[in-house]
């Protein structure tokens, strides 16, 4: 399978924020704490321009505790300001403020020597489609301020969100980049959700994520379905079909609507806690 969705409205945003960018003080951008390296868009690094960066790993809750501490580690020692949180149940949210504000002290400092007190800071939040921009916006400033959903592409505009005294943000939509050059990327994208799933065929979708989860995390599959140890792909989708009662009219197994039905438990957490990618790959 090929992946890739670069849509129109794709490239008039990232056009916008490039304009915004004069505005900000610091740039937060959210990734997906299953993939950090391949939901962390490279274009935001050539847009960047010198400003203070922070990264927040979003949705570690579904993540490997293990691989998340290590590729927290990568990021701080690129330069990063990092930190993590579960935008869904607020975990983690409460602290982002110090860190805008950790990553800011030296603009702080040099509005304090001009005599400017208590300018708010100004943050453009960026991520790619579905990584949970929206949620976090909501949890961070306890309200409901942004569309939010489980599908790529809610947030269509960019809006500024006045979170507290000390903190402005700029809302952006999530943006992808052009082309992935390694489809690795895309495929990890895929089985995320920030790929619209029309866009591929979910059967082989679900085939290659068994594949992996065989590999890596051996029970998860066969402990959640409770269904027994299968190493083939094919036979644990039809054992998952069984024990979700998904049969078409004539008694067949509907094996494309079981491969739904797994690639949507994975994406919601409920094979336990599971990382696409190790720093070390």
């Amino acid at each position: 399978m090929q992946f890739q969705w670069y849509p129109g409205h794709m490239t008039k945003a990232k056009r916008a924020m490039q304009e915004d960018l004069k505005l900000i003080d610091v740039i937060i951008e959210l990734v997906d704490a299953r993939v950090p390296f391949s939901s962390k868009n490279p274009d935001i690094d050539q847009l960047a321009n010198g400003k203070s960066r922070i990264i927040i790993l979003n949705k570690y809750d579904l993540a490997d505790a293990e691989c998340t501490s290590s590729w927290m580690k990568y990021y701080e020692e690129k330069g990063y300001f990092v930190t993590k949180v579960n935008a869904k149940s607020g975990a983690g949210v409460k602290a982002v403020n110090d860190v805008i504000q950790k990553a800011c002290q030296e603009k702080i400092e040099r509005d304090r020597k001009r005599g400017i007190l208590n300018r708010p800071i100004r943050a453009m939040i960026v991520g790619i489609p579905n990584v949970g921009k929206s949620t976090f916006i909501n949890s961070f400033a306890k309200k409901a301020c942004t569309k939010t959903g489980n599908k790529p592409g809610v947030t269509k505009g960019k809006q500024w969100i006045r979170l507290n005294k000390n903190v402005e943000l700029l809302d952006t939509p999530g943006i992808l980049w052009p082309k992935f050059e390694d489809q690795a990327i895309g495929l990890r994208l895929a089985f995320i959700g920030s790929i619209k799933d029309e866009l591929y065929n979910i059967y082989e979708l679900s085939i290659l994520l068994l594949e992996y989860l065989n590999e890596h995390y051996p029970d998860s599959v066969s402990s959640f379905y409770q269904i027994t140890s299968e190493q083939v792909p094919s036979s644990q989708l039809e054992a998952i079909a069984k024990r979700r009662g998904c049969v078409k009219s004539g008694g067949m197994l509907d094996v494309d609507k079981a491969a739904k039905c797994f690639v949507d438990d994975f994406r919601a957490g409920k094979l336990g806690a599971i990382s696409l990618e190790q720093v070390n790959q």
